[in-house]
């Protein structure tokens, strides 16, 4: 499974001969500088790699098109220490396949009064070239980041740091495989959609398997295996009421679980579905093993929904490293009405991931009303209090969406006694009312990704990387401008 300590971007600066021998062996030595600080920092996730100042038109199609052709470059970023021509730059940009940030900094921070001369002049004008490169990169329409400010500044370097993991993610899933052990849930519509636009968008692919090509795999599941697992398990979890029965149940899920991952790897799987009206020949749902499939980084996502899958993994990558909060397949479940108390509680039947419980997670094995299989072991849980989003993608026909949405996750006011599955309870913001309508009129569907680890800032960066319309609602939407921007989007991404 890739890692986001996996990739590495070119750092690439932009100059010309004008100026001389001099300032170029000054403008190198800079970026120097500026790179080794920034690698140092720990501030970032991914290694910066300096590449000699470019100053011609051949050079800079040289490098970017090998860039491009290298599998763990995951970007660009180009500063103009100098004034750079953005002519030169035209065939340079038409080959660039990766992501692009353009930063606007300079080497150094204040403006010397008393020392400042030409020669100074000539060597530090970012403010000049990088308007300049700007100006090109409007021209031809080339989607990109813009990250301005002091590059030693904790502002810039998280940023930065926000970006090279949507870039990252971004690069990464242009090799996704989302295996689908059998199809969608019949009938419905948000789990469907468009798969040759998905690959051609952003390189997932979807391949379809039947439940029996990974039957065949779990037949071939040792105890050995499965008591390796249940150790692991007893490690992370505590097991409810561990009597002959409730073992068996979930010695069963370690089977599917055991058997489901070993059907990825060997698929280069990193994402997967399933759908409670196809299981033949398996005697639960996977509950559990969904769940302890998520807490490692796979993607999932139930019914078949695919595009969720695929979306969770994503999250799940950005927020590789990361200590804070987690990410989970979700889904809006039922409402809680009270005026001063208008909250959303997610759940799911059984597949919501541990990576957002707060304290420890039992395993249960409880009835199932649907599906008509064994009892199935599953984690129960409530999540973490904190700040987080929902993130729903969906096909309008021709075109993907990300529908985003800020939460507050909150504490219940009181127990479940009786509701044997993980669960999440927020307030959705900027009110239930205005959040609500909004992803109605978005038409943001009843799955989504929930992350406590991200904000939006990495989607916002993903949008821009992918050039996928973004529609998101925050603490200062309101629906009559929203529904404008919805109105203008749909206009401008047809």
């Amino acid at each position: 499974m890739k890692h986001i300590n996996d990739y590495y971007f070119w750092f690439l600066t932009g100059s010309q001969f004008l100026y001389g021998e001099d300032t170029l062996r000054s403008v190198a030595l800079d970026s120097k500088h500026i790179v080794d600080g920034l690698n140092t920092s720990g501030a970032l996730p991914c290694k910066l790699i300096q590449k000699e100042t470019l100053v011609t038109s051949t050079l800079i199609e040289k490098t970017i098109m090998e860039a491009s052709l290298d599998p763990y470059c995951a970007g660009v970023i180009c500063w103009m220490h100098t004034f750079s021509p953005s002519k030169m730059w035209i065939n340079g940009l038409r080959a660039l396949n990766k992501p692009f940030l353009q930063i606007n900094t300079q080497f150094n921070r204040k403006i010397p009064y008393d020392t400042m001369d030409m020669d100074f002049m000539n060597l530090n004008q970012s403010a000049h070239g990088d308007r300049e490169f700007g100006y090109m990169t409007a021209r031809m329409d080339i989607p990109r980041s813009v990250i301005v400010g002091y590059w030693e500044d904790e502002r810039f370097k998280t940023k930065m740091s926000k970006w090279m993991r949507a870039a990252a993610t971004s690069v990464a899933g242009r090799s996704m495989n989302i295996v689908r052990f059998g199809d969608n849930m019949r009938d419905v519509g948000v789990t469907c959609g468009d798969k040759v636009e998905a690959y051609i968008k952003l390189g997932w692919n979807v391949p379809y398997y039947g439940v029996g090509d990974l039957v065949d795999v779990m037949n071939g599941i040792t105890e050995e295996q499965i008591d390796e697992l249940m150790n692991e398990y007893q490690k992370d979890y505590d097991i409810k009421n561990a009597n002959d029965f409730n073992i068996n149940h979930i010695r069963e899920q370690a089977r599917i679980e055991l058997a489901i991952e070993k059907f990825l790897v060997d698929n280069d799987g990193e994402a997967f579905t399933t759908n409670f009206q196809d299981l033949h020949g398996l005697k639960q749902l996977p509950g559990l093993a969904a769940q302890h499939l998520m807490a490692k980084g796979y993607g999932f996502a139930g019914e078949g929904d695919w595009k969720t899958a695929a979306m969770v993994r994503t999250l799940k990558l950005m927020g590789d490293g990361l200590t804070k909060g987690g990410c989970s397949f979700m889904e809006d479940y039922t409402y809680n009405l009270e005026e001063g108390k208008l909250f959303n509680l997610g759940a799911h039947m059984l597949e919501v991931c541990p990576s957002i419980a707060k304290g420890r997670p039992t395993i249960e094995v409880h009835p199932l009303g649907i599906g008509d299989k064994e009892d199935p072991a599953r984690l129960v849980f409530n999540s973490k209090e904190g700040p987080g989003f929902t993130l729903s993608i969906i096909d309008l026909g021709g075109r993907l969406r990300l529908v985003y949405n800020d939460i507050q996750i909150i504490k219940p006011e009181a127990e479940f006694k009786k509701l044997p599955v993980a669960r999440a309870l927020w307030k959705p913001l900027p009110d239930f009312y205005t959040s609500t309508e909004c992803w109605i009129l978005s038409g943001g569907g009843h799955h989504n990704a929930m992350s406590s680890a991200l904000d939006q800032d990495y989607i916002t960066y993903y949008s821009e990387i992918n050039n996928i319309e973004l529609l998101a609602i925050t603490k200062n939407t309101t629906v009559e401008n929203f529904r404008f921007i919805d109105k203008m989007n749909r206009m401008a991404w047809k």
